[in-house]
C-alpha cells in the first residue's frame, strides 16, 4: 500500500508538471514537446535533486540544440544530420561531465531536426526557452506539490530489516552448530545487505529534501531515531558476516554450554524479529552468561590445536554473538 502510494504522487506530480508545461508554452506559441520531455525527466525524487540536475540538465540542453542547429544548416533533415548531432552532443557532455544532462540534451538534438527548416537562431533560442520552462515548472511541482515525505517508508523498511536479521542469524547459527558451511547463507546475507542499502537510500533522500522541507517535532525525532537504528542494523549485519565467512569447524564445547548460547541466540533472534517483546531484564542475563562463557578458561583457548582462523571457533562464535547483544540492545533502547 505504501509503495502504491508513493508511485501515485509521483504519476499525479508528472501529470500537473506536463500539463502547466505544455500550457505555458502554448501561451508563449512555443511547441511544448522539448519542454514536456525536459518536464518528464527532471522531477527526481526529492527538490534537491530535481534543482541539482537542473543546472545541469540546461547547458546540456543548450549543446544539443547548438549541434542540431549547425547541422541542420549544412546537410538539412538528413541521416548525417541525426547522426553528428547525437553522436557530438554526447560525446561534448561526456566531456563536460554533463552525464545528468546527457538524456535531454540527445532527445532535444535528434528531435529538432524533424521541426527545425529555417530561422536557426530564433529555433535556438526558443529551444533553451522550452527547456527552462520544462526545468522551472517541474522544480516548483515538486516542491510544492505533494513534497516527497519518505519518514514512514522508512521506519517500516527497519522493522523489515530488524526481522530479516533475525531470520539470518538463525539460519547462520544452525549451520556453525551443526558444524555446516556457514557460506551456503550468502543469499540471505546479500538479501539483507540490499534492503538496508534501500533504506540508507531513502534516508539519504529525506536528509536531501530536509534542505527544503525541514522536519520538526516528532518527525524530525523519528528520522534521526531511523538513521540510528538502521546503523546499528548495519553493524550487526557486518558481524553476522563474520559469522557466516568462518569455516566449517568442531566446537569443543559441552553440550550443556552450547546449549547456553542457543538460549542466548534464540533471545536474540526473538528480539530482532519482535521489536515489542523486547524485555531488557532477560536481554542483560542472557548476555551475562554469554560473557561469563567466554572468560571461562575451559571454553577451548589455550588448547594446542590448529584451526584455519588462528582462534577457536567456539571463541569467534561468542565474540560475535556479545557484540551482536551489545547493538540489539542499543537498537532497543533507542526503540524505548
Amino acid at each position: 500500500m505504501r509503495r502504491f502510494q508513493i508511485v501515485g504522487s509521483r504519476v499525479i506530480k508528472t501529470g500537473i508538471a506536463i500539463f502547466l508545461t505544455a500550457w505555458i508554452c502554448e501561451l508563449l506559441n512555443w511547441p511544448p514537446v522539448f519542454a514536456v520531455i525536459t518536464a518528464i525527466v527532471t522531477l527526481e525524487p526529492t527538490v534537491s535533486d530535481s534543482i541539482r540536475k537542473g543546472i545541469i540538465r540546461f547547458p546540456a540542453s543548450a549543446i544539443g540544440s547548438a549541434y542540431a542547429v549547425i547541422f541542420i544548416a549544412l546537410f538539412g533533415n538528413s541521416p548525417i544530420t541525426y547522426t553528428l548531432a547525437a553522436v557530438l552532443t554526447i560525446a561534448t557532455c561526456f566531456r563536460l561531465k554533463l552525464h545528468a544532462g546527457l538524456l535531454v540534451a540527445t532527445l532535444t538534438s535528434v528531435a529538432m531536426v524533424e521541426v527545425i527548416h529555417s530561422n536557426y537562431f530564433i529555433s535556438f533560442i526558443i529551444r533553451l526557452g522550452t527547456t527552462t520552462v520544462g526545468l522551472l515548472v517541474s522544480t516548483a511541482v515538486n516542491m510544492f506539490v505533494l513534497p516527497p515525505d519518505y519518514t514512514k517508508e522508512i521506519i517500516q523498511n527497519i522493522r523489515d530489516v530488524s526481522k530479516q536479521t533475525g531470520n539470518t542469524m538463525e539460519k547462520i547459527l544452525q549451520s556453525l552448530l551443526n558444524e555446516d558451511d556457514p557460506a551456503a547463507n550468502q543469499p540471505g546475507i546479500d538479501k539483507l545487505d540490499k534492503k538496508i542499502m534501500k533504506t540508507e537510500k531513502l534516508i539519504q533522500f529525506q536528509r536531501e529534501e530536509s534542505k527544503y522541507h525541514p522536519l520538526a517535532g516528532s518527525d524530525k525525532d523519528k528520522f534521526q531515531l531511523a538513521e540510528q537504528k538502521l546503523n546499528s542494523l548495519r553493524l550487526i549485519q557486518y558481524h553476522l558476516m563474520n559469522l557466516m565467512n568462518m569455516p566449517a569447524q568442531t566446537f569443543l564445547l559441552s553440550t550443556e554450554k552450547q546449549k547456553i548460547i542457543q538460549r542466548a541466540a534464540a533471545l536474540l533472534i526473538h528480539d530482532l524479529r519482535n521489536n515489542a517483546g523486547y524485555s531488557e531484564e532477560a536481554h542483560r542475563e542472557q548476555e551475562l552468561q554469554l560473557r561469563r562463557l567466554f572468560w571461562e578458561g575451559n571454553v577451548s583457548a589455550g588448547k594446542e590445536t590448529e584451526y584455519p582462523t588462528g582462534f577457536p571457533p567456539d571463541l569467534i562464535v561468542l565474540y560475535e554473538l556479545l557484540s551482536i547483544f551489545t547493538l540489539a540492545e542499543i537498537y532497543h533502547r533507542q526503540e524505548t
